[in-house]
C-alpha cells in the first residue's frame, strides 16, 4: 500500500519531455488530440505512460489542456474509498467542463483500477462516459480512441472479443482477469522527470490480505522476463536516467512465478531455484553508467539472507527499502492475513539494519482495522517508537467492497480512526525530525530534482522528504553536499 498521489498526466512541458521509443508529433490541425488525468500510485502512472505511448504511435497528439482535447482520459484509482471518490469527482468534473468549454463532441474515456473493477456498474451510473478501458487494454488505447472518435461499434478484434456496448451507454472494452505485462519495447511516453523513471517488473499479486482487493483488480502475480527488465533499464540509463524505481505489487516475489517448481506464498528469495530479485539486482549492477536503483513495494514474507547480502554488495542499489508492514500486533496480523508474524518482522528488521549499513526503511501501517482494540493500537505505537523507522506512512482503514475485512464485525468508528491516526503521525513526526537533525554535519550524495531541490538515497520521489539546497545544482545530476540543518522533515544543504 502507498499514499494516493494525483498526477496531471497531460501536464507536459519542456522540463518534462517525452520518453524513450516514442517521438512527439508536431501539431497538426487534423490530428486527434488526447489529454489525460492520471490518479493513484506509481504503478498506475506507468499504465498512463503506456497508454499515451499507444496514442502517439497511432499518430495522435497529446495535449496538456483538457479543454483542447478531442478525447480526455481519466486514469482512475480504486485503492481506498477516498481514491474512488476522487476518481468519480474527476470524471464528473471533466464532463461538466466539456459543457462549459463548449466542446460537446469531446469524448470521455475512463481507464485504470476503478474501470477494471466496476465498469459494468459505472456504465449505468455514468452514462456521460463514452468508453471504459481495462488493464489489459493499456497498450491499445490509441486504437480504442480511434474507434470511439469515429463512432463505430466495438472492434471485433480477438483481443477485444468480450467487449460489448449497451444501448445508450459507453463502450466497455474491459476484460476480466487481467494478464497483461509490459515489455522493454512497449511504447511509452514518460511522465516523470527526465532523470527518474519507474520500471514495472511485475504485475498482479498472490497474497490474500483481508483488507485488500488488488488481486481481484490486477490479477495474479506475473513477472517480466529478466532480459526484458534489463533491456529497459539499459535504454533508460543511456538516455540519462539517474534513478530507476523498481515497482510491482510485490517486488520481492519477482521471478518466483517463473520457477519450474511452484513457489509458496511465504517463499524466501532463492536464486538456486530460478529468477529472483536478487539475481536481477546483480545483473543491474553490471550495467554501465552512474545511477541508483530503488526498491519499492517489497513484502516481508519473501526477504532472505541472499537478498540482503546482494543489496549490501551492490553499490548501485539505494540504501532504502520500502516494506509495508501494516501492523505488528500478532492478532491483527492474523486477521489481516499478512502471512508474517511479529517475530519474523522483528528478526527481519534486525537483519536488514545489521546487513545493510546506512539503510533507510520506509513502511506503512493501517490503523482502525476492524476489531483493533486500544491495546492492539498501543502495541503498534510502542513498536513504532522502539524501531524508529526513517520513513513512515499511515492509512486509516477503508472498508473495501469484496474484501474479507469488509464483512468483519466491530468496524471502527471514524472518530477513533482519526484520533489514532493523529497520535501515530505525531509520534513519527518527532522521530523523523530527530533523525533529520542527526544528519547535520554529514556529507551525502544527492540527486537534483530542481535547481534548489534534491533528494537523498533515503527519499523516494513524491512520497518522502527533500533536501533544500543553498546553492543551485545541475538538474538530473548527482552532487555531494554537506548537511547544514533541517526544517521539519526536510534537510538543508
Amino acid at each position: 500500500m502507498r499514499e494516493n498521489t494525483a498526477f496531471v498526466a497531460a501536464g507536459l512541458s519542456p522540463e518534462n519531455p517525452t520518453s524513450k521509443r516514442v517521438a512527439q508529433t508536431p501539431p497538426r490541425p487534423d490530428r486527434t488530440k488526447v489529454g489525460m488525468i492520471s490518479l493513484g500510485c506509481a504503478k498506475n502512472l506507468v499504465d498512463a505512460e503506456i497508454m499515451l505511448g499507444s496514442v502517439l504511435q497511432c499518430g495522435m497528439e497529446i495535449t496538456s489542456r483538457a479543454e483542447d482535447a478531442d478525447v480526455l482520459v481519466i486514469n482512475t484509482c480504486a485503492f481506498i474509498d477516498s481514491a474512488k471518490e476522487e476518481s468519480i469527482n474527476s470524471i464528473l468534473e471533466a464532463h461538466q467542463q466539456r459543457g462549459l468549454s463548449k466542446r460537446p463532441n469531446q469524448k470521455l474515456i475512463v481507464s485504470g483500477c476503478m474501470s477494471q473493477r466496476f465498469s459494468s456498474e459505472l456504465r449505468e451510473f455514468l452514462p456521460e462516459v463514452d468508453a471504459f478501458v481495462g488493464l489489459d487494454q493499456v497498450s491499445e488505447l490509441g486504437q480504442i480512441v480511434q474507434s470511439v472518435v469515429t463512432g463505430g461499434d466495438d472492434p471485433g478484434r480477438v483481443l477485444l472479443a468480450d467487449a460489448a456496448r449497451a444501448t445508450g451507454h459507453g463502450h466497455n472494452f474491459v476484460t476480466p482477469h487481467p494478464i497483461y505485462i509490459p515489455d522493454y519495447d512497449t511504447p511509452r511516453f514518460r511522465l516523470t522527470p527526465v532523470h527518474s523513471a519507474y520500471v514495472k517488473i511485475a504485475e498482479g499479486c498472490n497474497h490474500p490480505c483481508s483488507f485488500c482487493v488488488i488481486p481481484q483488480m490486477r490479477g495474479k502475480h506475473r513477472s517480466r522476463a529478466p532480459e526484458s527488465v534489463l533491456a529497459e533499464i539499459r535504454g533508460l540509463v543511456k538516455e540519462g536516467v539517474r534513478e530507476i524505481n523498481l515497482i510491482s505489487q510485490d517486488t520481492t516475489y519477482y521471478g518466483m512465478d517463473l520457477w519450474s517448481q511452484k513457489a509458496g506464498p511465504r517463499q524466501p528469495v532463492d536464486s538456486s531455484r530460478g529468477p529472483t530479485l536478487a539475481a536481477l539486482l546483480r545483473k543491474i549492477q553490471k550495467i554501465e553508467g552512474e545511477f541508483w536503483v530503488r526498491l519499492l513495494y517489497t513484502h516481508p514474507a519473501h526477504w532472505s539472507d541472499e537478498l540482503i547480502e546482494t543489496i549490501a554488495e551492490c553499490d548501485k542499489v539505494a540504501r532504502y527499502i520500502d516494506i509495508p508492514l501494516q501492523h505488528i500486533d500478532e492478532s491483527m496480523l492474523r486477521r489481516m492475513q499478512r502471512e508474517t508474524s511479529r517475530a519474523h518482522i522483528e528478526k527481519l528488521i534486525g537483519k536488514l539494519r545489521a546487513g545493510i549499513p546506512g539503510l533507510a526503511i520506509r513502511t506503512t501501517f493501517i490503523i482502525g482495522f476492524p476489531g483493533e482494540t486500544e491495546a492492539e493500537f498501543e502495541t503498534l505505537l510502542d513498536f513504532i517508537g522502539c524501531v524508529r523507522f526513517e520513513r513512515l506512512g499511515v492509512f486509516k482503514y477503508s472498508e473495501e467492497e469484496g474484501s474479507r475485512a469488509a464483512k468483519m464485525s466491530n468496524q471502527i468508528p471514524a472518530r477513533i480512526k482519526n484520533a489514532r491516526y493523529r497520535i501515530v503521525m505525531s509520534t513519527q513526526q518527532q522521530i523523523a525530525h530527530d533523525i533529520a537533525r542527526k544528519k547535520v554535519g554529514s556529507e551525502i550524495k544527492l540527486l537534483v530534482d530542481q535547481p534548489f531541490l534534491a533528494r537523498s538515497e533515503a527519499d523516494a520521489p513524491d512520497v518522502d522528504a527533500q533536501v533544500i539546497l543553498s546553492e543551485t545544482a545541475p538538474v538530473g545530476e548527482f552532487t555531494w553536499r554537506r548537511i547544514t540543518g533541517s526544517r521539519g522533515y526536510d534537510l538543508l544543504a
